[in-house]
């Protein structure tokens, strides 16, 4: 029997005992794994410096370092987090609906969880905390596949998170590490059966080869593609601080902006404004021919222009593109339409904003954008379970099924009928 299927009947197990424990059982777990990060997270410091060093080495990009990187601050963070689900109302038992029917049986739908879960991610060592509390509590046992580019860092909490668990009583094995190697994470993805979902969570080739070689049922968490849409009735200064939170304030994450469209009858007002802000924050703007025009001395010319402007011309491939990094797509539209057509083009499904004062044009721009989630007048940056209250989040679905936008607790649970009789029997 290989390692991976043992650690998924090993998983199966546990999510029998864990079905079964009461919310005090699960909320002690988390107050107990939260401390216990703290207490060992010199260890868990120690680990991840090992990995940022070796990424470092391997030449990997800043903003992805970024994501690797744990410090004592943000270990403190994961440790909240768990803090922060374990203060959560428990979806598991919530009845979604409940009647009796004609023939006198009570009928409920309740809240259930899946069983075992598994769950694929990259780079950001914090989600292995996020994801195992958030199966905790919502009655599951997870299974964590997470990049190799963070392994000792993933190992080092999975064991911290494993005592802290047992400690209270729990199956150690309701939080498990799957080893890195792409032949475990295959056979994860076929172990059909002992898992029942998979979520990926990260960049569009790790979840595209989930969707397409998993024989296990997918949530698919999707990439960013996030847009700013700067309305012609938009209050200019407030679109500024919209745009530049939601562009620079985290650029390596999925609710980032990654796209800037600007009506064309406030183009050349507002853009003298952004695109030296942009220059400032040390943002490349991909600009398609009027923002070149607009941000440049002259049309074509690469480089500063006026007001120190960074901005070069766009291909069609970057106003598709997820940046994770300190650059944005811009255009110039002639209309909300053309805005909700780029958007239809080349977003994501993700988050998509408008910065308007028309109430006309917030309702329709929420009406035609078919996005997990449609900002009116605020940043991009707001899709998050942590924002809306969810606690941490597994990740933000964009498909539309089970579950769309932030995946907190609720979204990680199924539902059964329970049926109460009398001996009614069936005519």
């Amino acid at each position: 029997m290989s390692e991976i299927i043992q650690l998924c009947q090993r998983a199966r197990e546990a999510s029998y005992a864990l079905a079964a424990a009461s919310r005090a059982d699960k909320d002690t777990a988390l107050k107990a794994m939260a401390q216990a990060l703290r207490d060992h997270s010199a260890d868990i410091v120690a680990a991840n410096a090992i990995d940022v060093a070796a990424a470092r080495d391997a030449g990997t990009p800043e903003s992805t370092v970024d994501r690797l990187a744990l410090d004592p601050s943000r270990v403190d963070a994961m440790a909240v987090g768990l803090e922060e689900l374990a203060g959560l109302v428990d979806p598991v038992g919530e009845v979604v609906r409940g009647y009796t029917l004609p023939n006198g049986l009570e009928l409920r739908q309740v809240r259930v969880p899946f069983g075992v879960v598994g769950i694929i991610y990259e780079a950001r060592p914090n989600v292995t905390a996020d994801a195992a509390g958030i199966c905790l509590k919502s009655g599951n046992a997870v299974l964590l596949r997470g990049s190799s580019s963070a392994a000792k860092s993933n190992a080092a909490i999975v064991a911290v998170l494993r005592g802290a668990a047992e400690a209270t009583g729990l199956p150690a094995d309701v939080i498990q590490g799957v080893p890195e190697d792409r032949a475990a994470v295959k056979e994860l993805m076929q172990a059909r059966g002992l898992v029942d979902v998979l979520i990926p969570r990260g960049g569009a080739g790790l979840i595209q080869t989930v969707v397409s070689e998993s024989t296990v049922p997918v949530i698919e968490t999707g990439v960013g593609n996030c847009h700013v849409y700067v309305d012609a009735e938009a209050d200019l200064d407030q679109a500024l601080s919209i745009l530049m939170n939601a562009k620079t304030q985290r650029p390596s994450v999925c609710n980032a902006t990654e796209s800037l469209l600007v009506h064309a009858d406030v183009a050349e007002e507002f853009l003298a404004k952004a695109l030296p802000a942009l220059t400032e924050a040390g943002v490349t703007v991909h600009g398609d021919p009027q923002v070149v025009a607009l941000g440049k001395d002259g049309p074509g010319k690469d480089g500063a222009g006026k007001d120190g402007a960074a901005v070069v011309a766009a291909t069609d491939e970057d106003f598709g593109t997820e940046y994770n990094s300190l650059d944005i797509s811009a255009a110039v539209v002639d209309s909300l339409e053309a805005a909700v057509q780029h958007i239809r083009r080349y977003g994501s499904g993700h988050t998509d904003a408008i910065v308007t004062k028309s109430q006309a044009a917030a309702r329709r721009f929420v009406q035609a954008v078919d996005s997990a989630a449609v900002v009116v007048n605020a940043s991009t940056r707001f899709t998050d379970g942590g924002e809306f209250g969810f606690g941490a989040e597994i990740g933000i679905s964009t498909q539309k099924l089970h579950a769309r936008g932030p995946m907190g607790l609720p979204e990680m649970t199924s539902t059964k009928y329970v049926v109460v009789g009398e001996g009614q029997v069936r005519g």
